[in-house]
């Protein structure tokens, strides 16, 4: 079991804490419900059909990349490598897992269902022949990275007949989600804070997903809790350990570079778009810390001053050789740079809950429209997110309030409705497509989550 160590942090709720988690346990899990919900696929569809702007320009970035194609042929392996000293064979991993998320994706959008049997040929062949992941520390990485992405592909396409879901979960079960647990606990056998946020975010992504595919609610229960409470630095607090009084927080790796950093905040906007989808509202969490910390990112990629406490992280082994290294200052930045990572969270924040999110509202319009693996150079930097934020998360602004229906089977499009639910949006700040000069059009779906402790 994870370790849940640290100091409890508390949010503004609406309801006591034992009243939201209690609901949580309660309810059924909703599929799909990773990153994508059936409101979320039904609303890329019916913009892309009406010609609605920005979802054709996204549809066309999808359309466009030769990961989407139906014509796509998978090359599964038995063992996959990652690392110094193995014979490195993960490109073909990750170049199939976003065929298979692309072509699923590309098939809700537009109703092809060559493209869904695609994603299918490739997930089966994938179960069938996979059996390890291997290498040096850097298995942990694509345990990590690939299985959450794995899960993604595959909740896109679990009610398709010939997907053979089981044995999917069973391969994910088996061969991803033991890693990244083991790393959240024992650290590769290092000091807690040896390895930088990603590292720990990584793994909590795939436990989540992992757990989330597979209706297994320890699972989690115990990620969700990693992201509170957790030892490392993937721990919300730790990957964003100070808030200034101009609302917003230092992202630790910030002091590293801006590459891990976008990473980071990335790996951390899915985590919490895949709990949100689920019934528990990270994103708010202890005042909203996820967006401060987004700002700073935002901000500072932008060519922004920001502000950087030093900070000292102790490395090492546990019994063996120990270090300590300290980042004192935010390192340099490309204005240039960037990842398919901002349209969630500026839609979530600013569309979802009405609240203003000024640099993270820039740099997604800068970013517009996001494409996804393969668009972003050939190294696996460019596929460590699956991407295509303003086709799948362009949201019209919540007006107003109105209960969710209660599912009745795992195929609901929305968790469980409830007194426990706090409402979410807002009419008093300007919507994000005003404020990026991007346009939006009515029919919008509100959605009503959670407020966790």
């Amino acid at each position: 079991m994870l370790k849940a160590a640290g100091a409890a942090v508390t949010a503004a709720t609406a309801l006591p804490a034992t009243a939201t988690t209690a609901a949580a346990a309660d309810s059924a899990f909703a599929h799909p419900g990773l990153l994508h919900t059936r409101a979320d696929l039904a609303r890329m569809a019916a913009k892309v059909k009406a010609g609605a702007a920005p979802y054709t320009a996204g549809f066309a970035r999808l359309t466009a990349n030769r990961h989407a194609q139906s014509g796509w042929t998978p090359n599964p392996q038995a063992t996959v490598y990652r690392g110094a000293g193995s014979p490195e064979n993960y490109a073909t991993l990750y170049n199939d897992i976003h065929a298979a998320y692309q072509n699923a994706l590309r098939h809700h959008v537009s109703g092809d269902s060559a493209h869904a049997d695609t994603a299918v040929t490739i997930l089966n062949a994938w179960s069938a022949r996979l059996t390890s992941l291997a290498g040096s520390a850097d298995r942990f990485l694509a345990a990590g990275l690939y299985g959450y992405q794995f899960a993604n592909a595959a909740e896109l396409v679990r009610d398709h007949p010939d997907f053979d879901l089981s044995r999917f979960q069973e391969m994910l079960t088996k061969v991803f989600a033991p890693l990244s647990d083991d790393f959240l606990v024992r650290h590769n056998g290092a000091v807690v804070t040896n390895y930088w946020t990603n590292w720990d975010l990584t793994a909590m992504a795939c436990v989540l997903a992992a757990g989330i595919l597979c209706d297994d609610r320890s699972q989690v229960t115990r990620a969700i809790d990693y992201f509170k409470h957790g030892e490392g630095l993937g721990a919300v607090r730790n990957a964003i350990p100070v808030v200034h009084d101009d609302g917003l927080a230092e992202w630790l790796e910030a002091g590293r570079d801006q590459g891990h950093a976008l990473l980071g905040v990335g790996l951390m906007g899915t985590f919490c778009e895949m709990a949100w989808n689920q019934g528990y509202d990270l994103y708010g969490y202890d005042d909203s810390r996820f967006l401060k910390g987004a700002q700073y990112v935002a901000k500072w990629s932008l060519g922004g001053d920001v502000s950087y406490t030093a900070n000292t992280r102790a490395k090492g082994a546990i019994g063996g050789w120990s270090g300590r290294e300290t980042a004192s200052a935010a390192a340099g930045v490309n204005p240039a740079m960037t990842r398919p990572i901002w349209a969630m969270i500026a839609n979530h924040y600013t569309k979802r809950r009405g609240l203003p999110a000024s640099y993270v509202t820039r740099i997604a319009a800068k970013s517009a429209p996001e494409g996804g693996g393969g668009d972003y150079g050939p190294n696996s930097g460019g596929y460590d997110q699956l991407g295509f934020g303003t086709l799948a998360f362009t949201r019209d602004r919540v007006t107003h309030t109105r209960p969710s229906p209660q599912p009745t089977t795992s195929t609901s499009a929305s968790p469980a409705a409830g007194p426990d639910l706090a409402a979410t949006g807002s009419t008093n700040v300007l919507g994000w497509s005003a404020a990026a000069g991007i346009t939006a059009v009515a029919g919008g779906l509100l959605l009503l989550r959670r407020r966790e402790e």
